[in-house]
């Protein structure tokens, strides 16, 4: 993982960034508020300092615990599907690298985010990047359980691979909310577009076909 001290964006960094917004918008992203996200979020500072030549090209990386930063075009297709609107109240599951978090809480939303790997949900505590977002709400626990305190949500984000859709989740997101959720075996899932029905049902929308790591039920505590 990247160090948690400051590091370097110049404009060299800017520039990649620049160019890979370019490639996002001809695999159709067409979401500015997302790209303009994207643009001003230094990826590399998520990342371990090996990893930084590259950072901005479009593919995951290994972070720690076993789990990955998403694919850049990943990320914008799974926020530009949310529709996100400044003050949405958003819910992320799996906040990994904390890049998602950012991103959300770059374009206004006011971010919950859940993690189960602690020694991720360290090693965001001790970033120093998160001071940039000091409005980001950040949570240890189940992703499966959701946040019941803090629901009802106009948005709910899942950024692993769902057996299936968690009803406690579909519980807290409020009537016309959107759940983005990659649901299907490990290696390949369908990404849905879920919105709450005013009658209790669900629209499940089909939106193609990722791979992500597998959504796990409890906590994963160091020893």
């Amino acid at each position: 993982m990247a160090s948690p001290t400051k590091r370097e964006d110049n404009y060299r960094h800017k520039k990649l960034r620049s160019d890979l917004v370019q490639t996002l918008r001809e695999k159709g992203i067409r979401d500015e508020k997302v790209l303009a996200a994207i643009e001003k979020i230094p990826r590399h500072f998520f990342l371990d300092d090996a990893f930084e030549r590259i950072a901005y090209e479009d593919r995951a990386f290994p972070i720690a615990s076993e789990q990955t930063i998403s694919q850049p075009y990943t990320v914008a297709f799974q926020t530009q599907l949310l529709d996100i609107q400044k003050y949405d109240r958003v819910l992320e599951i799996g906040t990994g690298s904390f890049y998602q978090s950012c991103v959300l809480a770059e374009m206004g939303a006011r971010t919950f985010t859940i993690e189960r790997q602690q020694e991720l949900y360290q090693w965001v505590e001790d970033f120093f990047f998160r001071s940039k977002y000091p409005s980001i709400k950040r949570f240890f626990g189940d992703g499966f359980a959701g946040l019941p305190t803090f629901a009802p949500f106009d948005k709910i984000l899942i950024t692993a691979g769902a057996p299936f859709i968690p009803p406690k989740l579909l519980e807290q997101l409020k009537v016309g909310g959107l759940m983005i959720i990659p649901v299907g075996a490990d290696g390949s899932q369908q990404m849905l577009r879920v919105t709450k029905l005013e009658d209790g049902k669900i629209l499940e929308e089909v939106m193609g076909q990722f791979s992500f790591v597998p959504m796990l039920e409890g906590t994963n505590q160091k020893a």
